[in-house]
């Protein structure tokens, strides 16, 4: 066998120099070698296709949850932000009441309804994270109202700690966390 070897080889480049003026492009036509190249190959196209077609609907996918139904793209400075609560508090920050003036802006102008989601960090109890995400909801919620907003047009609900913006144990990280949340819903 170890004779076999060598005297393969040399009859290998020998065909091969002898054929210096024909392009080698893969194996001989109907080899297993051949078939298991063009198998692959297949596969290949099929899988880089399916790669294509699954990236166009992510995209497509991530457009539509950018966009609400029957809504015109807010510009991007109207585009908004979820506001933020000190720790253990309920109280609006005055950073938030801004954000909530345009909020009740966009809400009047669309006669959209709004799902206000209140949040809180990790730390303290799931009862008492989800009674104060409640709590932060319910205060977002009175004040909108008392801009102007249906009450009928929004809904709150309470996530606790449960949907964290951020996953470090750090106050920064927790400070994202203690949030409420702006979803728009058609109009019941």
């Amino acid at each position: 066998m170890k004779k076999l070897i060598p005297l393969l080889a040399i009859i290998a480049a020998l065909m091969l120099a002898g054929c210096s003026q024909k392009k080698i492009s893969g194996p001989a036509p109907g080899s297993q070698s051949e078939m298991a190249g063009e198998a692959a190959k297949g596969t290949e196209e099929k899988d880089l296709a399916g790669a294509k077609e699954e990236s166009l609907k992510e995209t497509e996918l991530a457009k539509l949850e950018k966009a609400e139904p029957d809504r015109p793209e807010m510009a991007e400075t109207e585009k908004l932000s979820d506001i933020f609560f000190d720790f253990d508090s309920y109280e609006l920050r005055e950073d938030a009441k801004p954000v909530l003036g345009q909020l009740s802006k966009e809400l009047s102008r669309n006669g959209e309804a709004l799902l206000i989601e209140g949040h809180a960090d990790e730390r303290g109890t799931n009862e008492y994270n989800l009674a104060l995400g409640d709590r932060r909801a319910a205060s977002v919620k009175k004040h909108l109202a008392g801009l102007g907003v249906a009450a009928g047009s929004l809904e709150t609900v309470s996530y606790g700690e449960e949907k964290p913006m951020c996953n470090d144990q750090t106050e920064d990280c927790w400070a994202k966390n203690r949030r409420a949340h702006f979803v728009f819903q058609r109009a019941k």
